[in-house]
């Protein structure tokens, strides 16, 4: 009897423990979205993280972020991982989760704003976990129950925290890809990316190798030795920056084919310059004339003899450290390319104003004598490889569509032939 009373009170306390987490995540994020008092706010966070984020820049957040998505209206469920919890929460303009992750005193030790995640069920067949370092990625793998290819895709994100479908906005690019696939006889795998599903992995010494690129790699050789799959031709396919980091990906992982959706092929500060400067031109209201000025201020310095691996990230574009930025200013992605021998596909949006043509030219004319390159140009796709017609903008991703077929069926006979 003692026992058992002892096992109730142990589940009675975590229970409680939990409770307690969940309720300081909640009140942190009244404290300071709605009743927008950062100095009451900044006493919920952990002395570390307290010492990064001072109170005047926490006080900034609540305006900018009703600027990209207007008001907090509700917290639509709460859903619980180890140290972290992950507040759904519904804005004015769209809705994502708000990530909190506690120390063992209940501090706050990290706070994100992250593309709604997915519990995985008990009974989903689907969900497949990964060991690849530190971490076990979670993803969805699908195979065909008839008709079975032996093929196998695999996918690894653009930039920034993403989910398993690559959700921006109301689309899930990946999501409809890996489905399309499916109906083809074509299994695939698409994992949760680590600074998404494990953002304190992520710190100032990471570069884009511990962001992407070995993630990739561990997946790829996962399904490479495992006997399940050791008839299957796998196919990697990046968009974005996946896309832009491919080269690296090849080197280490030499699957049988690779895919190149909107890769960038300049490099990344040159990109982020165009990016600005056209949505300043289209909207000032989204990007303004002090923040465009102040990208280019960051990029000259980054491209200057003053930068080193001691500048501060407050002086670098993105906020992004100087290791990371070191990594990408060493990388040479058309030097990279011309050491894959596989057939690769290369294909681009002419909406696209994220990557653009003269990305998609450069590794063209790069691989101009490769008879294993391929390339197609999709004048009326996006970024996400959705069709419009209106003028390009940020808008286009609160929009819901789908990627487009034309191009999936494209897909389908370059990863079959």
């Amino acid at each position: 009897m003692k026992k058992i009373l002892n096992l109730f009170l142990i589940l009675a306390s975590l229970f409680l423990f939990a409770q307690e987490r969940k309720d300081i995540g909640s009140q942190f994020i009244k404290t300071l979205l709605i009743d927008k008092n950062a100095e009451k706010a900044h006493t919920f966070f952990d002395a570390s993280v307290a010492a990064q984020v001072p109170v005047g820049e926490l006080k900034l957040l609540p305006e900018q972020l009703e600027g990209q998505l207007g008001k907090l209206k509700n917290i639509l469920e709460i859903n619980n991982e180890n140290d972290s919890y992950y507040y759904y929460s519904e804005f004015e303009k769209s809705k994502l989760d708000i990530q909190i992750t506690f120390s063992g005193e209940n501090k706050i030790i990290g706070f994100f704003f992250v593309p709604h995640k997915i519990f995985d069920k008990a009974d989903d067949k689907t969900a497949l976990k990964i060991k690849s370092d530190d971490i076990e990625l979670k993803g969805t793998l699908l195979q065909p129950k008839q008709n079975d290819q032996k093929k196998l895709v695999i996918f690894v994100h653009g930039s920034g925290p993403q989910d398993r479908d690559e959700t921006i906005g109301e689309n899930k690019p990946f999501k409809d890809i890996a489905e399309y696939l499916l109906s083809n006889g074509i299994s695939s795998y698409r994992y949760d990316k680590r600074t998404y599903s494990n953002p304190e992995t992520f710190n100032d010494e990471s570069t884009a190798e511990q962001e992407t690129i070995n993630d990739a790699v561990n997946v790829a050789n996962y399904f490479k030795n495992n006997e399940q799959f050791k008839e299957y031709q796998i196919t990697v396919l990046g968009h974005s920056q996946g896309a832009y980091l491919m080269p690296k990906i090849a080197e280490k992982a030499q699957v049988s084919k690779y895919i190149f959706m909107a890769g960038n092929a300049r490099p990344l500060q040159d990109v982020i310059v165009d990016q600005f400067n056209y949505i300043h031109t289209i909207d000032p209201t989204k990007i303004s004339n002090e923040e465009l000025q102040n990208m280019k201020k960051q990029v000259d310095f980054l491209q200057s003899k003053k930068f080193n691996l001691d500048s501060p990230k407050s002086e670098l574009p993105l906020g992004l450290s100087a290791s990371y930025w070191k990594y990408l200013i060493d990388y040479k992605p058309l030097e990279a390319v011309k050491s894959i021998k596989s057939p690769m596909f290369f294909a681009q949006g002419g909406r696209d104003y994220q990557v653009t043509e003269k990305d998609f030219a450069l590794w063209k004319n790069q691989l101009k004598n490769n008879k294993a390159a391929a390339f197609k140009f999709y004048p009326s796709l996006n970024h996400l490889f959705i069709k419009g017609t209106e003028q390009p903008s940020p808008k286009d991703y609160e929009i819901k569509g789908n990627v487009d077929e034309e191009f999936l069926k494209d897909l389908v006979q370059f990863i079959l032939k």
